[in-house]
């Protein structure tokens, strides 16, 4: 199994597949009217559709903070044989404060913070800078196990350097964007799922959206979204959770609405001015 598939769109490390492009990329196209085509609506129509909203935001807020002692799905793996999902709420413990090589670390050596690690790990192997030799190194240094960063360091250098690959998602041989550009890649994790706990070894689901191509009037590889789930294998190493291998599947992929495909130039700068998070299970 390679290491280093976090984005799906033709990724060098991608196994059982054509390691430079042989797997499908589905892109939606925007839609040539814009979303446009929607009936009117009235203003009193309008407001009740606001209040209605506010009440839902209130209800959840207020249920996800109630808190209360006792054990929780999260707290037992596997106990109902997966029949009921751990729900994705706060829990009353504070994100990680440190950070190694510019990374969030020293996670807790129990469930959320094996989930917490895997949603930080996906977001900086799903990152752009994974495209730059000096930026790969130090995230793969940072997320994986000493022995397995340095099985698949070269893997690893290879794929994300090959000539042909990079000029398939519009890259120059360094990984660089054509000028007026943004390369855009980026993860977001939408929950967790921990499927194994056992003393210094675990398996962590991440559920997460990924958007992959480039931004610019002259894009011939527009930004797109794409879902995936990957299973994360992690283990204990110096005081640490760290990654040894991950298995990756498309989906769950929810249905797409019918909302204006955003210009080139509003998408640019959401991406240059919007930064990501440390996520906390």
């Amino acid at each position: 199994m390679s290491l280093g598939d976090e984005h799906g769109h033709g990724d060098p490390a991608r196994s059982g597949t054509d390691a430079y492009g042989g797997g499908q990329t589905r892109t939606r196209l925007p839609d040539p009217y814009g979303g446009a085509r929607r009936g009117g609506r009235s203003s009193s129509r309008g407001l009740v559709t606001v209040v209605a909203v506010v009440v839902l935001l209130i209800a959840a807020i207020a249920f996800a903070n109630r808190g209360g002692g006792g054990s929780s799905a999260a707290d037992s793996p596997g106990k109902s044989g997966g029949a009921k999902a751990a729900a994705t709420a706060p829990t009353g413990k504070q994100p990680v404060t440190t950070r190694t090589a510019g990374l969030p670390s020293g996670f807790a050596h129990d469930q959320q913070g094996a989930q917490s690690a895997a949603a930080n790990y996906s977001v900086a192997l799903g990152s752009a800078e994974m495209f730059t030799t000096e930026t790969r190194h130090r995230i793969v240094n940072t997320v994986y196990a000493p022995d397995a960063a340095a099985r698949r360091q070269a893997d690893l250098d290879e794929a994300y350097t090959n000539a042909k690959f990079l000029s398939s998602i519009g890259l120059d041989k360094n990984g660089a964007a054509p000028a007026g550009q943004t390369f855009v890649s980026r993860v977001v994790p939408v929950g967790t799922k921990i499927t194994s706990l056992s003393g210094d070894r675990a398996s962590v689901e991440v559920w997460y959206t990924s958007l992959f191509g480039l931004s610019g009037q002259a894009s011939t590889n527009p930004v797109s979204e794409s879902w995936y789930t990957t299973t994360y294998q992690l283990t204990w190493v110096d005081n640490d959770w760290k990654i040894t291998d991950f298995q990756q599947k498309d989906g769950p992929v929810p249905v797409g609405r019918d909302q204006r495909a955003s210009t080139a130039d509003d998408m640019t700068k959401a991406v240059e001015e919007y930064g990501g998070f440390t996520y906390a299970r």
